[in-house]
């Protein structure tokens, strides 16, 4: 999408904040979460937030409407674990599909009405592909290290339904986040390719990996270098980070993958750490004046906030990236991503 990536040259891009954060003061009961559709369904429903997209439109409209006017550039679709293997939990892996494309509408008639009220700021939509909860790479069974829950080929043709879902949405990019095991990142990154070449699309792709802890390395070993290295394969808009930190946290790791990467950086970490009831303290303000450091050092070409982030923290970012540049991006023009050598 030349018009996304002419953006990105000349100003550093919002992502919005947190989807969970919004939809939990809804306080939806089981009823909600069900509607009249899934009224009579055998599994318990609540929790499962992508289904919203079907029993509940109008509150997530609502979200993204929040977010857009809080001054997003790009809204996150409702999908995050919408893939066969994360509906599994409540039987509803034949809905994927229908899933992916309604929150992907929802978000897209959003998206498309701001555009039409501020033509100087138009809008975008990146379909949200969640890590799924099961790991390619490692075992979940400490007695049995060389047993996996999923196979690669597995989580490939879930992600490809996805994907597929996404894109007869409508969506303008796809991004690929949180990814804590970088396998599971190589399937949802060889399903796009799969469905982008078969469609002749050129769809653009964020991917984002997750620091777990202060080691740096994301849960299944790697640093942000290995990382990058890792997805290097594939031509990517941006590569980033996001989640389990808060932004001062993960400086360190951005400052690698700005110095190496040869596309865009994304950033949108948490309203800080989690407290001791797993919620999340950090105020627009603090927030902002953390990620403050990231503009200063010129590392970032797209921000926005991720869990315990609202409509506040994202008109914070989106005031204060006014004042500062993007990250200049060595080559939007290579075929793939290269990486600086040391």
């Amino acid at each position: 999408m030349p018009e996304l990536k002419d953006l990105l040259e000349k100003r550093i891009l919002v992502l919005d904040g947190a989807m969970g954060t919004m939809l939990q003061r809804y306080r939806f009961s089981e009823a909600d979460y069900r509607g009249e559709r899934f009224r009579d369904w055998p599994q318990p429903l609540q929790g499962n937030n992508d289904l919203l997209s079907l029993t509940q439109p109008a509150a997530l409209a609502e979200v993204h409407r929040a977010y857009l006017e809080a001054g997003a550039d790009i809204l996150e679709t409702n999908t995050f674990s919408a893939t066969s293997v994360g509906m599994a939990d409540y039987g509803l892996q034949d809905y994927v599909h229908e899933i992916n494309e309604a929150a992907a509408r929802i978000a897209r008639e959003e998206a498309d009405a701001a555009t039409a009220r501020n033509p100087e700021k138009p809008r975008f939509v990146a379909g949200s592909i969640g890590p799924t909860n099961k790991t390619a790479s490692m075992s979940p069974d400490v007695n049995d290290p060389g047993y996996r829950a999923i196979s690669f080929d597995e989580l490939r043709i879930a992600y490809r339904e996805q994907v597929i879902g996404l894109l007869d949405g409508g969506v303008d990019l796809l991004l690929v986040e949180t990814v804590f095991d970088t396998l599971n990142a190589k399937a949802a990154l060889f399903a796009i390719e799969e469905v982008r070449a078969e469609r002749q699309l050129d769809t653009p792709v964020m991917v984002s990996g997750t620091i777990t802890d202060a080691s740096g390395r994301t849960l299944s070993g790697q640093t942000a270098e290995a990382f990058l290295i890792s997805v290097s394969h594939i031509p990517m808009l941006t590569i980033g980070l996001n989640c389990a930190l808060g932004a001062s946290q993960l400086v360190p790791h951005l400052e690698v993958l700005a110095a190496r990467a040869e596309v865009g950086v994304s950033a949108h970490p948490n309203a800080g750490l989690p407290n001791a009831f797993g919620e999340y303290d950090q105020d627009p303000q603090q927030m902002a004046a953390q990620i403050r450091e990231y503009l200063e050092k010129g590392l970032v070409n797209i921000v926005g906030g991720c869990c315990g982030t609202t409509p506040e923290h994202i008109r914070a970012l989106a005031d204060l990236v006014k004042d500062y540049p993007p990250r200049p991006v060595p080559d939007w023009t290579a075929a793939a991503p290269k990486i600086a050598t040391r």
